[in-house]
């Protein structure tokens, strides 16, 4: 990687916005809150400006958020009240929405620069965790509403570009999110991490192949019994290159397992 050139990485977004409470819910999503903290000092530069794929906000067509200074969506439900007066005022960034959008176009895929939509707690919280200073412009990015691992792969690689002008390329989800069933099905998440470290070994090509089949890994569906938060991962992976993943933390969430990788 070239010293100004960006990783692409899928990172955890939290739970809504405990990162911000107190008492017990900010103490089971501390190792999170910590590892999203080192981010910016794990990069080779400050990023020239960032693009986060979040598993709150799906479209039918890919979709950028085009607005100059874009509105925060608080899409979070039952939390005290001071978590609904959080800010995050760092600009928007349109002619990097515009871009993206072309990138997409021009390897075959729809896109849509969205002028008036907003960031979800899929993009500013852990945002507002990494970068406190909102002195980087941001664009939030939708998943395609059909949920292809395949086709968000290819949409990463469209985009693979713009991180050698600086772009850091965030892909934000949650690799183990299951609400309902959260405690039960949390033992077979440490199964699927071993799986999904397995599976993001190889170059781009293999990493599509084996995210394709996420389903059919151990403790795959029982960790995301919908993979929305997952999707963000095989967009990152699409953006990286040949090279292995690079495994950021691994860590948990009372009994679940978390984690966070790097695409160089």
């Amino acid at each position: 990687m070239s010293a100004s050139r960006m990783p692409a990485m899928y990172l955890p977004h939290g739970g809504g916005p405990s990162f911000f409470m107190s008492g017990e819910r900010r103490q089971r999503y501390q190792a999170t809150e910590d590892f999203l903290r080192s981010v910016r000092g794990l990069l080779p530069a400050t990023p020239t400006a960032i693009l986060i794929a979040t598993a709150h906000w799906e479209t039918r067509v890919p979709s950028f958020t085009g607005g100059e200074r874009p509105a925060l969506i608080y899409d979070y439900y039952g939390f005290p009240p001071e978590t609904y007066a959080l800010r995050y005022d760092a600009p928007g960034h349109p002619a990097l929405a515009r871009r993206a959008a072309s990138l997409l176009r021009d390897a075959g895929h729809a896109a849509v620069v969205d002028p008036d939509h907003g960031w979800d707690h899929g993009a500013f919280i852990p945002l507002k965790v990494m970068f406190p200073d909102a002195d980087i412009p941001v664009v939030a990015m939708s998943l395609q509403a059909g949920l292809d691992p395949a086709l968000h792969c290819d949409v990463g690689a469209a985009l693979q570009s713009l991180r050698d002008d600086g772009v850091l390329i965030v892909g934000a989800g949650m690799s183990y999110h299951n609400l309902r069933d959260f405690t039960a099905a949390a033992p077979a998440s440490y199964a699927f991490h071993d799986w999904l470290d397995e599976a993001l070994s190889g170059n781009r090509q293999a990493r599509a192949q084996q995210l394709s089949r996420w389903h059919e890994a151990p403790g795959g569906r029982a960790s995301h019994p919908r993979e929305e938060h997952l999707l963000p991962l095989m967009l990152a992976s699409g953006a990286g290159s040949d090279l292995p993943a690079r495994r950021l933390w691994r860590g948990a969430v009372g009994p679940s397992c978390l984690a966070a990788w790097a695409f160089d």
